[in-house]
């Protein structure tokens, strides 16, 4: 095993670092659908909340709440999370930040912090396992088959770990790559179980690896999609696919924790989709009903991609802007459904959906903003070399900038990460420009968006139902294309901000109309 996992190490490394590429054989596409594809199919990605509720994945989603055996069975393509907090454990918490083996690995001194924690996720593996498997032989297998590739991966970093003690060979060079093997674990994990969980209920189900495990395969995403679809049977299958797939570039190099959506995107494009369906365990509402109560939050019914695209800019995804960048370019209709309530159509997303009167659609935020601003009285006349400057600092500490305004001699930029990474760019710009006067406050963004908002008076009613909860604005943003307005206010304001905004703007238009449309 230990001489596999070397093997394995040696091919996944050069797999990234060479970045060289294979032909696969293409799918027979013709307008960008299969010739052999009679009828329409469509492409479904199941979140890792959903997928650690299997009867309600298999009742609601797959068995289609009892109209299955009516509506059809097969011509769905399923693509699946890992299981809820399985991420986490293998990388980092998404929002608390709590290290997991990635981190560990990444950053210890001590190989037992990550070995440690690769024995935890084992334990907790199997535990999902056994809640999953009644049969022993069956458990036994499904134990097996992700025991093994935890034996590969740990293997493998051990290595790594005894190689850069070396001084020729530096860690952070290989850190890419370690993420990207370690990613692939959980969703391997989560779409093996699910496949033969099914084929014990008597589905035809197909086990879809995209994560290019050993294969040594030097593939683009699409060739990879292309290989592993190309003999599929829409009528008689039903692929469960990996939502990691193993690139030559990288998927989470390139789209972090959003890879999954990417995956989805592009096997829905490359297999010609009539529709992309992501099940999630809530509604895309017009606010979160925890802050506005559930009977005023109302599924939105009907949007549009830009519209999505400003949710995402929030980090309250529909669906990673890139992805959803392909759907749009191909037509390609997404509806976004609760799994747990699979009797409602869900809200569907177009590329030329306009609201019948322009209106505000959802009130969305976020909280745990940083505001850099940099003030300079040489800046007036030199606005642009600032502005690049400044930007280059961002891009090089990976800042995620939510927004930004500018003055005659003020840039500011609103930043949603951590405090020490800011800092990081304090220091940085401090450094480039010794005159400029810095300073970083801790803020929260609320915004108004809508796929129409073009009316008279919109900005108004919303500064209004701000100055009426007593809430003072620190920065307001609304663009020409009046697809959402942004008020930047003091983060202990933030709940409030969300219930006044949503009760002037949103919960004085009847929603049913956009309901029933979707």
């Amino acid at each position: 095993m230990h001489n596999k996992a070397a093997e394995f190490w040696s091919t996944t490394r050069e797999y990234f670092d060479t970045g060289n590429s294979r032909g696969a054989p293409n799918l027979k596409l013709e307008n960008g659908q299969r010739k052999d594809s009679m009828k329409a199919h469509t492409v479904e990605k199941i979140g890792g909340t959903s997928m650690s509720d299997y009867r309600a994945v298999r009742d609601n989603i797959i068995l289609k709440n009892g109209k299955a055996k009516a509506e059809g069975l097969y011509r769905r393509v399923f693509v699946v999370s890992a299981y809820g907090g399985i991420t986490d454990m293998l990388l980092e918490h998404k929002k608390s930040g709590r290290p997991g083996i990635f981190a560990l690995f990444a950053g210890a001194d001590d190989e037992r912090e990550w070995s440690d924690a690769v024995a935890g996720l084992r334990a907790r593996m199997e535990e999902v396992n056994a809640e999953l498997f009644d049969d022993e032989v069956t458990l036994a297998k499904a134990n097996g088959f992700i025991g093994e590739r935890l034996d590969d991966a740990a293997n493998c970093l051990a290595d790594l770990e005894r190689v850069c003690q070396h001084g020729h060979f530096a860690l952070e060079g290989h850190l890419d790559v370690v993420s990207e093997m370690l990613a692939s674990l959980g969703e391997a994990h989560s779409a093996w179980n699910m496949a033969q969980l099914l084929k014990q209920e008597g589905i035809n189900a197909r086990f879809v690896d995209l994560t290019g495990w050993r294969d040594g395969e030097h593939l683009t995403l699409d060739q990879r999609i292309e290989r592993a679809f190309a003999d599929v049977d829409f009528d008689t299958e039903l692929p469960i696919a990996t939502g990691y797939a193993h690139t030559a570039d990288g998927l989470m190099k390139t789209f972090a924790r959003g890879y999954s959506e990417m995956t989805f995107s592009r096997i829905a494009v490359i297999t010609g989709a009539s529709e992309a369906i992501i099940h999630k365990e809530y509604h895309l509402s017009s606010a979160d009903p925890r802050l506005v109560g559930e009977e005023q939050a109302v599924p939105i019914g009907r949007t549009n991609y830009d519209v999505a695209d400003q949710l995402a800019n929030l980090g309250m995804e529909a669906i990673h802007p890139r992805a959803a960048k392909g759907l749009r370019q191909r037509e390609i209709p997404l509806r976004v459904m609760n799994t747990f309530e699979p009797e409602h159509r869900g809200t569907l997303v177009t590329g030329d959906y306009v609201s019948d009167t322009p209106r505000v659609e959802i009130i969305a935020g976020r909280k745990n903003i940083y505001a850099v601003e940099c003030f300079d009285q040489d800046m007036m006349g030199s606005m642009t070399s600032y502005d690049r400057a400044i930007n280059e600092i961002i891009a090089r500490f990976k800042g995620s900038v939510v927004t930004k305004d500018t003055n005659a001699n003020t840039i500011t930029h609103y930043l949603s990460n951590n405090l020490k990474t800011v800092k990081r760019i304090k220091k940085a710009i401090g450094e480039l420009f010794p005159d400029c006067d810095i300073q970083v406050r801790k803020v929260a963004v609320v915004s108004a968006i809508g796929s129409d908002m073009k009316v008279s008076g919109m900005l108004s009613r919303a500064v209004g139902a701000l100055a009426n909860s007593a809430i003072s604005i620190l920065a307001v943003h609304q663009s020409m294309r009046q697809v959402d307005m942004q008020f930047v206010i003091d983060e202990s304001d933030y709940e409030s901000a969300v219930k006044s905004l949503h009760a002037a703007l949103v919960e004085v238009h009847e929603h049913g109309e956009a309901i029933c449309a979707a």
